[in-house]
């Protein structure tokens, strides 16, 4: 059955939703406040990287089942995917959604859906959506139908994960779920699972924050390797030959619109409760500052101005998504230490300090820093770039480059989670740096 629905958002989220939901069919009215979002889309163009989402827009668009507005239409379902972001002091803005969801009730009718897409902290549907719905006159639950049903998808494989990753389906009341599951049924072909909506919205927090835990039990092997002068890498390898064992990579940090995000939303509403999510974020919040002190104990034998080349800005590789990425703190932190920077990030077009050309990004350059191991960095000629450089000296976040490659190349390679030769901890500081004040 066709029919008209409304996405609210056309972010990473709701525009391939936006889009699938037209391939198969259905009228979409995709609203969101950027013109530019709303211009481009109208001609079938995009103005975000996902892999084979132009094709199915300018299809949507091409076949008139995808228009893009600035403001609601009347439909008979109402999606929203507005964004959630977390404040200065690490607490769900729920803003957007709040005006979403506003910005609706004058469009809504007997038998609508509403469905909350965006991450909320729980309670966010029942104590937020709802009173802000019965605005429109309509019963909830009988009248109007409403529910959350968040999104698991990866950047990078959205189009795909859509469709075949299982979905959880939380209503404000049995009916709604059933109702809003049969929607999602013209596209999802896994399996779909019916809930209240205050569970889903705890399951897709939990699923980021289980990630979130892991990596910063990663981190912190990390910082102890360090200290006590073994390979990380090594003793994860090793550890995961268990059969029950799967410990994570550590990194320079945790980005995104997820991980890094969600689980202060559980954090602020049992903030007695929650010690070890938020530890955890502690831990991997702690990680830019981590290799800050890192590249300033490399640069301890060096005199004068000290110049970094970043290699990589974006949270997560082989995508332009810079949303709460840890590199930009540590660009931050490194411009206070007066450091010359420089950027390599063939996914992003604008950025401080971004040169598109490596080797003019490496001219004179003391210090390599590979943040985000991107596709692109593998075929790096290190021989032809060490020569640009003033010194040759490599810190691998990711455990990304061959050690011995480099060093033929005549640079000195320093990895994260690895001691080596040049680099000496003060006992007293690395204590502290392992310890997370709470």
């Amino acid at each position: 059955m066709k029919e008209k629905i409304c996405v609210v958002g056309l972010g990473y989220i709701g525009l391939p939703t936006s889009a699938m939901f037209a391939s198969h069919g259905h009228e979409v009215i995709g609203v969101d406040v950027n013109e530019e979002v709303v211009k481009a889309l109208n001609k079938g163009e995009i103005i975000i990287e996902e892999p084979y989402l132009d094709i199915l827009v300018q299809a949507a668009v091409t076949s008139g089942n995808l228009k893009a507005y600035t403001e609601p239409k009347e439909a008979d379902a109402f999606i929203l995917a507005v964004p959630t972001p977390i404040t200065k002091d690490k607490k769900a803005d729920m803003t957007y959604v709040k005006k979403a969801a506003e910005a609706i009730v004058p469009y809504l009718k007997k038998g609508n859906l509403v469905i909350l897409e965006s991450t909320s902290p729980t309670g966010t549907t029942q104590d937020l959506i709802v009173p802000i719905l019965e605005k429109s006159g309509l019963k909830i639950g009988e009248e109007l139908y409403v529910g959350h049903s968040p999104e698991r998808v990866l950047p990078g494989q959205i189009l795909m994960e859509l469709v075949h990753n299982n979905r959880i389906i939380g209503g404000i009341n049995k009916e709604s779920a059933e109702k809003i599951k049969e929607l999602y049924s013209t596209f999802v072909k896994s399996e779909m699972y019916t809930t209240t909506a205050t569970t889903a919205e705890m399951c897709k927090m939990m699923e980021n924050t289980f990630r979130d835990v892991n990596i910063a039990l990663a981190n912190e092997l990390a910082k102890l390797c360090e200290n006590i002068g073994i390979n990380a890498w090594e003793v994860i390898e090793l550890c995961n030959k268990h059969p029950r064992v799967n410990i994570h990579q550590p990194g320079p940090g945790v980005g995104g619109h997820c991980l890094a995000v969600d689980p202060w939303f559980i954090v602020e509403k049992l903030p007695e409760l929650a010690n070890i999510i938020k530890l955890s974020r502690d831990t991997n919040d702690s990680m830019p500052e981590h290799v800050c002190k890192r590249t300033e104990k490399i640069f301890k034998d060096i005199e004068g101005t000290k110049k970094v080349t970043i290699l990589g800005i974006t949270y997560k590789p082989n995508i332009d998504d810079m949303r709460e990425s840890p590199i930009l703190e540590l660009v931050d932190l490194l411009e206070e230490k007066n450091y010359d920077i420089s950027i390599v990030d063939p996914y992003v077009k604008e950025y401080k300090h971004l040169e598109k050309d490596m080797k003019k990004a490496a001219k004179d350059s003391d210090l390599l820093i590979l943040a985000v191991n991107h596709n692109d960095f593998k075929g790096i000629n290190f021989d032809e770039l060490g020569k640009e450089m003033r010194n040759k000296k490599m810190f691998d976040t990711r455990n990304y480059f061959d050690q011995e490659t480099l060093s033929k190349s005549g640079f000195e390679y320093y990895l994260l989670g690895e001691k080596g030769n040049q680099y000496i901890v003060d006992q007293k500081d690395a204590l502290k740096e392992i310890a997370v004040t709470k």
